[in-house]
This record gives C-alpha cells, structure tokens and sequence, in this order.
C-alpha cells in the first residue's frame, strides 16, 4: 500500500486550493499509552503514525503534543481534521470551536458546528455558522444547501427554496439545488411543488451522468413520497425511467418489491438533519467517482454525523476504506449497517470478502456460505464465495462454485455476463481450455462489449496461437472500450509482443505504463520489448524499475536474470520479424506532451497535445460509446481522447465518466 507523507489537512486543501498542512489517514484501533516527553517528540510520533496509517494513535500524540503548546493551531486543526475522519465527531468540537474565525480551516470548523447546531435543532445558529471568509464553489454549494435546509427547519420553507432558486454557480450546480429543492417542498408537505422539481431534476439526464449516485437517489426519494402518499402508479414509473438510466441499484429493486406487495413505504428524506446529510452524502458520491477520498471521509463522517444509521453513507465509507486497503475498518462500518436497510445483505458479502483480505479465509468462506444458504438464487453470494477460494488458487473449489451457481438459473440475463466470466477464468487456471472456452463466449453472448472478457479471451487465444486475427481484434476492441486501463493496454502490447510485433508492442506498453507507472508487471513487459527494439539501456531501466517495485518472488527472479543477463536471442519466425538495432540518433526536438492536471483534474498544467479550437463543438454521448471510440469517430484519432478530457472538467481526467444522454464539449472542426 502506497504511503503518504502529508497530514490531513495538506490534502484536504490542496483539493480545494488552500496551502497549508494535512493528509488523511487510517486507523488501526490502538490502546497505547502515549508516554513522549517533548513537544517535537509528540508531533514527529503523530506524523509517523499518520503515516503508518495508525490515525488512532496519531490523534493520541496529537492531543500530548498540544498539551506542551495548548495553543498551537496547526496542531489543533491536523487533530480536529483526524477526529472527524475517525468519526469521533463530538470529540472535534472543542476544537472547532477554537478555528472558528481561522480562514484556512474554517470550511471544516464551522460546517461542523453548524452540524452541532442542526443537531440541536438550533436553526438560525446553523445558518450563522455557514458564512465562511474564504469559499470555493464546492463550499458554497454545501453551505448554501445546508443553510437552505436550516431555513427550513426554522419554519421558513420558502424562503428555503426562493435562497436555492437564487443560487448563482457553476453549471454542475443544477442537479443538486434541484433536487434539494424537491426534497424541501416534499419535507414541507408542498407535493404538487415537489413533483414539478423532483420532475425537473430527473429529466436531467446529462447532468446525471456526471453525478449518477445523486441523480439515482432523486428517483429513490420521488418513488418513496409518491409510493408514501399512495400513488402506486406513478411510483412505478419513475423507478422504470430509473431502471433505464441504471439498471440492478439494490435500494430500488427492493423498493419496487415493497410497492408492487403495496407494503408502507416511507420518506426517503423526512427531517432538515437529514436533507443536510444528504448532500454531504450526494457530494462524497460525487468526488469519490473522480478520487478525491480526502473529502469524500470527511464529508461522510459529516453526514454519519447528522444520520449515524444512514445506510449509503456507511457503504460509501466503508469502500473508502477498502480503497485505503483497510479491510478491518470496512468490516466494523458494515456490521453498523442497519439489519432493516435494503444494502444490508450487499454489506454482508463485502464484509465476507474483507474478511478473506485479512487472510482469513476459513471465517470468510464460513460466512459467504452462511449467507448463500439463505439466498440460494443470490447470484452475488455465488461470486463472492467463489472469488475467496479462487483469492487462494483454489480454483477447482471456485469452479464448482460457479457451476452451482449455473444450474440455478432458470434463463441467463444480460447481468449474469460475471458467472460466465468467472467459472471462465476458473477453468482456464485449471488448464481446461475445452471447458473455459465456452464460458467466455457465453459471458460475450450476454454481454458483447464486455472489455474484460473480450481482453481476456483475447489474450488467451493470442497466447495459445490460435485464432489470432479474432483474439487480437477482440483485445483491440477492449482497448478502445478502456483507453484508460493500464492492465489492458497492457494486454494489447503483450500480444503484439507474443507476435513479434515489437514496435507495435512498444508503443501500447509505453502507454500502459503511463496509465499504470506503478505496476512492476508492465514495467517488466515494458522492458523486454524495449530489448527487443534494440534500446537495451532502457530495458534495464525498465526492469530495475520494476525490481524497485517489490514484485512478486517469481517476478522478481525473472528481472533480476534479465539485469544480468538480458534476454535470449529470438529463433525462428519471430527472429524474422524482429527489427535490427538502430545506432543511436542524435537526440531531437522534444514531442509535445499530453497536458498534466492539478488534483481536481480541472487546470491543465502544461501545452496540449494539439491545438484546441477556440469555437468548440457539442456532442451528445450514444449507448455503448467511450471517450476513445467518440475521439475515433468523431476527431479520427482515439488518441485524442485527452484533448475531449481538457474540454470537459466535470470528468476530472477520468474517461470512465461519461454516461449515454451527457453533453460533452469537442474541440473544434478547424483542429
């Protein structure tokens, strides 16, 4: 796991444009005693364990450190940040309380004493506490909801929903001010006013797609109040229209369950506490998409705050923390799922599979079994189950897994493309190619522009020497589905390389290294194809990279006879197609590069790639279509793919954003 060097409140500001000191971190529950004797001792033993990803304990030192110098606000604001992390919540507050009026911090000092006063239902406090100095877009954005929400709480539900109508800001403003304006008026009683908002939000289609989780739970809240006051009819429509933008969401299929079996369906959203949580919730969704987990731990530890029992919340946190490789954390927020929410059973596979990356595997099998037994038909039980025995190369036990899971249905749907795909690899470990075969084409007849399965079944038969017009043009396919993933431009150079293709070899695994720069593997296939291109100096460049990388045993011994050694001569056919060593040119003029983003992904950094227009163009996203294909059909080079991500600020350099129905800014005709 990648460790970082910076405290909480360096990373949290930088995300938003301050400069000053921070870096969020995980826990490890701890009961040391902390005994330092020094003001420097203490702070340097809280930065260690921030590093250590130890925040207990850096909260610990933290607090001794501050008891040599009580007033020391740096101090104050790294413990105040790590306390809310950590969700010691009401711990936090004193210290809140003293950064108040400091510029730097007071986005997060006053939001959480706002949240202390909405907690008490003290309104017109809250409203007070969200006037900041110093704002960017995303603080006025939460502020002004929030405030809009303690408005309301105050009686004042016009007033609440004439502030938000005024709200001046940037486009992506849209989805969120009226939604929350639904959910006011609905809080309120105001149902024809609601519905109208609720509707104006949900045909907002391309702004959903730039905030799918949001627009997604705007659904969930109109079915709920429509199913609440009896419009069973109506409630079903939307859910279907939710159906269509995003098919198989847990909280809308059980919603459906208990509307169609004309059970009690409650509010979504019923009190100003939770309307407050709910965009903090909606703006974590938001920035976890793109990265962002600084604010994304604080902003659910905000919401947790407001609704300690809020089911979206602790799953998002507890797949921060997964992505933080702090499987224990993940275990202890998804026991506190409430046994009545819809995600629960979702929280208890995850908690399962958490379970097996704590290598405990015994236990982890035990409880996926356990839940199995109780869901026989629940095709994410059969995955999860499998997934453990396949995590420890027990192949044969997935595969039987994958079988069971098979004969259990009736008729395969487009969304159980994953059991082929799986019971595939299963196989194909087990070298029962005549048996995998078959389950990778099943995965395709479900699912034809899987990228995993076409890179997968692509590469196998590339590297079994059969079919290899087909398996390369499949893992061209998933390339162009995927131009951001690293492992499968991987796959593409490597295939080149498995044909002797190496100049074509070289530049996919340049640019798979580029996606992927700390991948020992890539940096490894990098190198030999290098070697094979005759720039051998940068082959052992590449390959002492990847030896720095801590790979695994076998790779590792691999690159360590490769730096001594180098490579075999090629024989045969393939020697044939390798290209002579070229002397070395003289060195010229530097290529232009792709521009580098600051940590929003808005501002590049440096020159485009090519020239942009200054009149540039629209284009609506189509079903199926990628940034990749869009820059292919539409520019002629799916390269340029980057130059549409330049455009577009509400991806945050992340081509896997785009959503079908979203507009998207082109570079213009003239380039």
């Amino acid at each position: 796991m990648r460790r970082m060097s910076m405290g909480w409140l360096a990373s949290v500001s930088a995300l938003a444009g301050l400069m000053v000191i921070g870096q969020p971190v995980l826990a490890k529950q701890t009961e040391e005693t902390v005994r330092i004797s020094s003001l420097s001792g203490a702070y340097l033993a809280a930065r260690v364990a921030e590093v250590d990803n130890d925040l207990d304990s850096a909260i610990a030192y933290y607090k001794r450190a501050l008891a040599f110098d009580t007033e020391n606000q740096e101090l104050q604001q790294n413990l105040m940040l790590a306390l809310i992390a950590q969700g010691r919540f009401d711990e936090s507050l004193p210290y809140a309380e003293k950064l108040k009026t400091v510029p730097d911090v007071e986005r997060f000092s006053r939001l959480a004493l706002a949240i202390d006063a909405i907690r008490k239902q003290d309104y017109r406090a809250s409203e007070n506490f969200l006037k900041l100095v110093v704002e960017s877009d995303l603080d006025r954005l939460i502020t002004s909801i929030i405030t809009a929400w303690s408005k309301a709480g105050a009686g004042d539900t016009k007033d609440a929903l004439a502030y938000l109508d005024k709200l001046k800001g940037p486009e992506w403003y849209t989805l969120f001010t009226a939604y929350h304006r639904a959910l006011i008026a609905d809080v309120a009683g105001k149902s024809q006013e609601a519905d109208k908002l609720f509707a104006t939000t949900l045909d907002n289609v391309a702004a959903g797609g730039a905030a799918p989780e949001t627009w997604l739970r705007a659904a969930e809240a109109h079915a709920s109040s429509l199913a609440h006051r009896g419009e069973k009819k109506r409630a079903l429509a939307v859910l279907d229209k939710a159906d269509a933008f995003a098919s198989g969401r847990v909280p809308l299929m059980v919603l459906r369950e208990k509307i169609e079996k004309g059970e009690q369906v409650e509010p979504l959203i019923s009190t100003p506490a939770d309307g407050a949580s709910e965009i903090l919730l909606d703006l974590a969704s938001a920035l976890n998409r793109g990265g962002g987990e600084p604010f994304v731990r604080l902003y659910l530890q905000y919401a947790l705050a407001l609704r300690h029992d809020s089911d979206a919340a602790l799953l998002q946190l507890a797949s921060v923390a997964e992505q933080q490789e702090n499987p224990q954390e993940a275990i202890e927020l998804y026991k506190r799922v409430p046994a009545t929410s819809p995600l629960k059973r979702a929280a208890e596979l995850q908690l399962g599979l958490n379970l097996a990356d704590l290598k405990e595997h015994d236990e982890a099998i035990s409880h996926l079994k356990a839940l199995l037994e109780q869901a026989p038909d629940d095709t994410r039980a059969y995955l999860a189950l499998g997934s453990v025995y396949a995590s420890t190369e027990n192949f044969r036990a997935a595969a039987d897994v994958y079988d069971r899971a098979v004969e259990r249905l009736k008729k395969p749907e487009k969304s159980d493309w994953n059991i082929f795909y799986q019971r595939g690899i299963a196989y194909e470990r087990l070298k029962e190619w005549p048996k995998a075969e078959p389950n990778f084409r099943e995965a395709l007849k479900l699912m034809p522009d899987q990228p995993q399965v076409l890179n997968y079944l692509g590469y196998s038969w590339v590297d079994m020497n059969t079919n290899l017009d087909e398996g390369l043009a499949m893992i061209r396919k998933a390339a162009d589905l995927r131009p951001s993933d690293g492992y499968i431009i991987d796959s593409l150079g490597w295939a080149y390389y498995r044909l002797g293709r190496f100049d074509e070899a070289v530049v996919e695994l340049e640019r798979a290294v580029s996606l992927k720069p700390e991948d020992p593997v890539l940096n490894d296939h990098l190198g030999d194809a290098y070697w094979r291109v005759g720039r051998k100096l940068e082959a052992s460049f590449q390959w002492s990279h990847s030896r720095d990388m801590k790979p695994e045993p076998d790779l590792l011994a691999s690159v360590q006879k490769k730096l001594a050694e180098g490579l075999p001569p090629l024989e045969g056919k393939a020697a044939a197609q390798a290209p002579a060593p070229t002397p070395a040119a003289p060195e010229a003029e530097p290529e232009p590069v792709a521009p580098q983003h600051d940590k929003k992904g808005e501002q590049p950094l440096g020159a485009p790639v090519e020239k942009i227009s200054a009149t540039p163009a629209a284009y609506r996203v189509q079903a199926g279509q990628s940034l990749w294909s869009i820059a292919t059909d539409v520019l002629g080079d799916g390269h340029r793919y980057q130059e549409i991500l330049n455009l577009n600020p509400q991806l945050r350099g992340n081509p896997g954003r785009i959503m079908p129905g979203q507009q998207l800014i082109m570079p213009g005709s003239g380039d």
